[in-house]
């Protein structure tokens, strides 16, 4: 029986690593935002590419690849679907193969439609990210990393934006007292409507738990049931190597998958939309200085 069980686990490693390959080798790198060039060898993303755009470790990815790691979390294979932007279908496929129940509707969604997948490829000059209904951040480009700091490291609630606010340190967004209260309102109020929308679903159900514990404002704006919702405003985000930028946002609603899309835009010929340009370039001489980190990685020129 054991026998029997650990062959079985290798023929589903198997299969899972030749997918993952096949599947990484038809990305285009300049297609998710990563730097080309001729001396790349690699048909598609690299591991390490791969690695990076679904926030988990390069030697994990190979483990994966080459069969040794069998058992992949559903985060961890949610993650790696939207790196890969596979479809419906493809994404049932990888969870099937990894022997992993698809999360059910009971749960947050937090899939990337391939429409808000085109958004973030189209809109490189415009930051934007993503988020589910519980404001964790799912997907972003690389100039809202560059703007906000790249997230890629981070797991879990420390990517969620409220826990962020009521429990972390002032982050780089400043706010007037208007526009502060008016936040908190309106994503408290979010917070409690996808309660209500997946009353099943544990981690939100602990994210509320442990905000309502941690935080006294949060508490205090939870128990008033106040109704709000967002509102076209700027933001004025402080950025160490550009300063400040004054920029408008706005905010999507994906129509029946409950994501949010945060887009921050400036007015043409501004000072803030130069200041963007150049952060742009800043985000890309970066994201090749993380090339330069990586073992055996040679940066594309």
């Amino acid at each position: 029986m054991s026998a029997q069980g650990d062959s079985g686990s290798s023929q589903r490693g198997g299969d899972l690593g030749t997918a993952l390959r096949r599947w990484r080798d038809r990305v285009p790198p300049g297609a998710v935002g990563l730097p080309t060039g001729r001396s790349r060898r690699a048909p598609g993303l690299r591991r390490e590419e791969l690695a990076l755009l679904a926030g988990i470790s390069a030697e994990y990815v190979i483990r994966l690849e080459q069969g040794r790691a069998t058992s992949p979390s559903a985060q961890v294979l949610g993650a790696l679907a939207r790196a890969l932007r596979l479809s419906e279908a493809e994404r049932a496929h990888l969870f099937a193969l990894a022997g992993q129940p698809e999360p059910t509707d009971s749960r947050l969604p937090n899939r990337l439609t391939p429409g808000v997948q085109r958004l973030l490829d189209q809109m490189p000059g415009t930051p934007v990210g993503v988020y589910d209904a519980a404001w964790t951040l799912i997907a972003f480009n690389r100039l809202h990393a560059a703007l906000l700091g790249d997230p890629s490291p981070l797991r879990d609630r420390d990517r969620n934006l409220v826990w962020q606010h009521f429990t972390g340190p002032p982050g780089p967004v400043r706010h007037t007292p208007a526009q502060q209260a008016r936040f908190e309102t309106a994503v408290v109020f979010d917070l409690r409507s996808a309660s209500t929308r997946y009353p099943r679903d544990p981690v939100l159900r602990r994210l509320v738990t442990d905000l309502r514990g941690t935080s006294p404002r949060f508490a205090t704006l939870w128990e008033a049931h106040e109704v709000s919702g967002h509102m076209l405003h700027t933001k004025t985000i402080h950025h160490p190597e550009v300063g400040p930028l004054h920029l408008d946002c706005d905010i999507l609603t994906e129509p029946g998958g409950d994501l949010r899309i945060v887009i921050l835009t400036a007015p043409p010929g501004s000072d803030t939309a130069g200041r963007l340009e150049v952060l742009d370039v800043i985000g890309t001489q970066q994201m090749t200085e993380r090339f330069r980190s990586w073992h055996g990685v040679i940066p594309p020129t």
